[in-house]
């Protein structure tokens, strides 16, 4: 007798046309025949406006993949400060007041949020989840309050405390909590009262956002193979929490020593400060691409005879993997990492690349010049080995089965109660 499909909600303050995990998650349970729900925003990340092709034809982006798209009014992200608490404020208040209006009359097995910052993306899941009587499943992919002090956010105890409170409201009337890294447990288990049971705590890693080629030969429109230099590729976020100043000081450090071309691929806070920084040093290697679709990453990563990933170092960061890994992993090409704790043990582990401390500039610069005096055999070795680690322990098919199975088994433990 085949299997029940299921129906299910998901909220999200970030999804297509913005790239995020999330949208593969929402292909991939339409393709297996689950009728899913997406409740969400206005597309404005990371520029901080309204996407100009939304504003041009909202009617566009209604659909994605057969999942009907809900979205709710919301201030875009902006640029400064304050923008973002409104963003953070507009969605979550919209969401919990327009969202459950909008979505009046429907049942779902399941409710699942996508808990990047802001941990508020929470609180409408658990308004409609308590009218849908749903369980309702919280994907934690960073600590509150935590990341909010590491990255300078705020600083006060007293805000800091009612953060904390927040999230512990948030965290104790979750059904189920899956956390991205095993670092997290201790410090979600923190917020969490002692009678929480440990079946509610799930660990459930990021996968790679697409089937990312390990075809040398794949094109890319966005960069030109060159074999006189060897070619490091950073793609993603570009902002404080990065340390794109390290970055640069280790571009900087190798020129002239070895011929090595730095790609930098996506936008953020730090976009304007990072073009700025590498006219004003003459940094003639290292060379700038704009934020381009995830369509056009696996050509990317394919010319790449590195990939870059980069880190502040704090206790926060050192817990977290950041999804580019999985995607890199995934790639099958070397990585370099300037980062500490869990991301830098599963480089390590995977035997994909070399790892400096975070903030080393010149530990990046050694690694990476080490990397460029490897022929192309090891090169190979490394992304194969690095591929095989990604199969065995990311693989998108095997997770997305798995995540199938909670929301069964948590759907039969709320009809059993």
């Amino acid at each position: 007798m085949p299997e029940k499909k299921l129906k299910v909600l998901v909220v999200t303050q970030y999804f297509w046309p913005e790239n995020m995990r999330i949208n593969d998650l929402v292909r991939d349970f339409c393709e297996r025949g689950h009728s899913v729900t997406v409740l969400t925003g206005l597309p404005n990340y990371p520029e901080g406006k309204v996407f100009e092709q939304f504003q041009t034809a909202p009617e566009c982006f209604n659909d994605y993949y057969d999942a009907k798209i809900v979205r709710v009014p919301m201030l875009p992200r902006g640029k400064r400060s304050i923008d973002l608490v409104l963003n953070y404020f507009s969605f979550f208040t919209s969401a919990s007041f327009f969202g459950a209006y909008k979505l009046r009359g429907e049942q779902f097995d399941a409710v699942f949020v996508y808990a990047v910052s802001p941990i508020m993306a929470a609180i409408p899941a658990l308004v409609i989840g308590r009218l849908k009587k749903a369980p309702v499943f919280v994907w934690v992919l960073d600590l509150w309050p935590e990341t909010l002090r590491a990255v300078g956010v705020l600083k006060k105890p007293a805000l800091l405390s009612m953060v904390g409170k927040m999230v512990s409201w948030i965290y104790n009337r979750a059904d189920y909590l899956l956390m991205q890294s095993h670092g997290f447990f201790k410090d979600v288990q923190k917020y969490c009262t002692k009678d929480i049971a440990s079946h509610r705590l799930v660990y459930f890693p990021s996968w790679a956002e697409d089937d990312f080629s390990t075809s040398a030969t794949q094109g890319s429109n966005l960069l030109a193979r060159d074999d006189t230099v060897f070619t490091v590729v950073f793609a993603g976020n570009l902002g404080e929490a990065q340390d794109l100043p390290a970055v640069l000081d280790a571009a900087e450090k190798l020129v002239g020593k070895v011929p090595v071309r730095w790609v930098i691929v996506g936008d953020g806070r730090m976009s304007d400060w990072l073009s700025q920084q590498v006219q004003s040093r003459g940094l003639s290697n290292v060379l700038l691409l704009g934020r381009h679709p995830l369509e056009e990453m696996p050509g990317l990563f394919a010319l790449a005879d590195a990939l870059l990933v980069s880190l502040k170092t704090n206790d926060v960061f050192e817990k977290t993997i950041p999804g580019k890994v999985q995607a890199y992993l995934a790639s099958g090409r070397p990585l370099l990492g300037m980062i500490n704790g869990e991301a830098a043990r599963v480089i390590g582990d995977s035997g994909a690349g070399f790892t400096c401390s975070s903030g080393d500039a010149s530990g990046l610069a050694n690694i990476t010049l080490a990397l460029a005096k490897m022929d192309a055999s090891q090169l190979k070795a490394m992304g194969e080995s690095g591929r095989e680690y990604y199969l065995n322990n990311y693989s998108k098919s095997l997770l997305l089965a798995r995540l199938e199975d909670l929301f069964r088994n948590a759907t039969l433990r709320k009809a059993n109660h």
